[in-house]
């Protein structure tokens, strides 16, 4: 390496090394720093142009003993290294190092070996001349093979190419016959005789208080609706009842109202055409008459007011139109006020519901919820999810809504016996703007309407406009929508102990449950 910069100016240089420079007498420049030379070669007199070798900056080329020939002149003793000895490690007779790059003699130097290949090009070299390849041969003692012999040539490409492929297709096949070898079958591990046995004996027969027992025994009398409205259609479930009559949700049947069909199947698979006898879009609640029954059973009604939280359940439905499914689970709560459809409107309804987490999804609506005695304490109405994307349904989050039996029952008797279902009312309208604890009684005229009905169960109990209702039969009532659900939850002539404020005193007051008047049209909920 150097550490100055050289001038290369245009004299025509290309392929020429920087000792074939001549200045304009022709005469070639000195150099402008040493040469490197080998170290056992005298440095050239002041005056003696150095050969034009091509090792101009490197000093002069190894003797040929460098590249396994003996110089001209004789064999070349070897040489003792810089201290006086005989020659270091790894000197071989013949080889002759390199000494101080300034071509000083040697004194501190130390001796280098044969390079382990062809010495390096020169530094800032502008050409290939003649002396640049190695000599013929190679260099013997590095193992460095050196330039071709004349007249050498490699194998052509042509060649090149077809031994790949050979060696290519042979590596395949040796390949996909040591995978063969590797995973075929052994004849050894072949046993004919191997076998698992028979399936252990057993019964398919269960207690009748497990879920197992529960399901054979309510199944038969559950069954699918399938209603065809003509621009809408819907599905859900129901069941049995003494007469032959079906009880399901409202808002199953609903579409058919106004002359669609309804088709029920029923567990043996069987299916038959159904009528509707009576619906009631406040509870819910629906009754329809198949034209057969093939035998069903009717299912047992049970009693809903003994029903605790922690009783378990089982909800029989066809959920998604999977008819015959059981889900089982445990009463979550109790009185749970659930307001399903718009408010004032034909299909709004209000229900002080059993709460459960038995699974419930679209197509259980109308289905029993049943205890562990196989009897209806419940008609599974409504879920509630996280959110409904456009144009679909969401499922269950384990929170389903349904309706308590003894309430059912009454409506279902009602809307048999007579087409329609009597409406709880005590006969007060609800100011709706009321943020504090409790519910208000409206404390002025609205619309026409009192906020107490004169002579109605209100009036009669003694509450006034702008009374505040806390506790109903010991609930304490959070909201309009909950004492509305308690209220239409109760039968016409039931009595409700009620907690009210006046004037910052607490009363309390017994109402009786009475019932609107009979519409002749379906009717449109109202406060009660």
């Amino acid at each position: 390496m150097t550490d100055e910069t050289r001038t290369r100016e245009a004299h025509g240089a290309e392929g020429r090394t920087p000792s074939d420079f001549t200045d304009d007498r022709g005469q070639a420049s000195e150099p402008s720093r040493p040469d490197f030379l080998p170290a056992e070669e005298a440095v050239p007199s002041h005056g003696e142009q150095p050969r034009d070798d091509g090792w101009s900056q490197l000093g002069g080329p190894p003797g040929r003993g460098r590249w396994g020939q003996a110089p001209q002149g004789g064999p070349q003793q070897p040489r003792p290294d810089d201290r006086g000895g005989q020659p270091g490690p790894g000197a071989h007779p013949g080889e002759s190092g390199w000494g101080d790059p300034s071509g000083r003699a040697r004194q501190d130097t130390a001796v280098f070996g044969p390079p382990a290949g062809p010495p390096p090009p020169p530094s800032q070299a502008f050409g290939m001349g003649p002396g640049w390849a190695p000599p013929p041969g190679g260099y013997a003692g590095a193992g460095y093979a050196g330039a071709a012999a004349p007249g050498r040539r490699g194998p052509r490409t042509s060649t090149l190419v077809v031994l790949a492929v050979v060696i290519a297709l042979l590596a395949s096949t040796l390949g996909s016959v040591g995978t063969y070898l590797l995973t075929r079958p052994s004849v050894s591990d072949r046993d004919p005789s191997f076998t698992l046995g028979k399936a252990p004996t057993g019964s398919n027969s269960r207690p009748p208080d497990s879920i197992a027992g529960v399901a054979a025994k309510v199944l038969p009398s559950v069954v699918s609706l399938a209603v065809d409205g003509g621009t809408s259609a819907s599905t859900g479930s129901g069941f049995l009842i003494k007469g032959g009559y079906v009880v399901t949700n409202n808002h199953v049947v609903a579409a058919a109202a106004p002359g669609g069909e309804i088709q029920i199947q029923f567990s043996n698979r069987k299916s038959t055409s159904a009528r509707i006898i009576g619906r009631d879009p406040e509870s819910d609640l629906a009754v329809v008459k198949p034209e057969e029954t093939f035998g069903a059973p009717e299912i047992s009604l049970g009693n809903s007011d003994n029903v605790v939280v922690g009783d378990p359940v089982v909800a029989i439905g066809s959920p998604l139109g999977l008819v015959g499914t059981v889900t089982s689970g445990i009463v979550s709560s109790l009185n749970r006020p659930v307001q399903a459809g718009e408010e004032n409107s034909s299909d709004t309804t209000w229900l002080s519901a059993i709460q459960t987490d038995a699974a419930i999804n679209p197509g259980n609506s109308g289905g029993p919820l049943v205890n562990a005695n196989g009897e209806v304490i419940g008609v599974n109405s409504a879920i509630a999810t996280l959110g409904r994307s456009a144009g679909g349904q969401s499922g269950s989050i384990g929170l389903g809504f349904a309706i308590p039996v003894n309430h059912a029952r009454r409506i279902a008797e009602e809307l048999v016996t007579t087409g329609v279902a009597k409406k709880s009312r005590i006969g007060i309208t609800i100011d709706q703007t009321y943020q504090g604890a409790g519910v208000r009684i409206d404390s002025e005229v609205k619309q026409g309407t009192r906020p107490v009905e004169p002579d109605g169960p209100a009036d009669k109990a003694g509450l006034k406009p702008g009374d505040v209702i806390l506790e109903v039969n010991g609930t304490v009532v959070q909201d309009s929508t909950e004492l509305i659900a308690l209220i239409r939850n109760k039968a016409p002539g039931e009595k409700l102990s009620i907690k009210f404020q006046r004037g910052g005193q607490e009363k309390t007051a017994t109402v009786t449950v009475g019932a609107a008047a009979q519409p002749t049209s379906t009717p449109t909920p109202r406060p009660s």
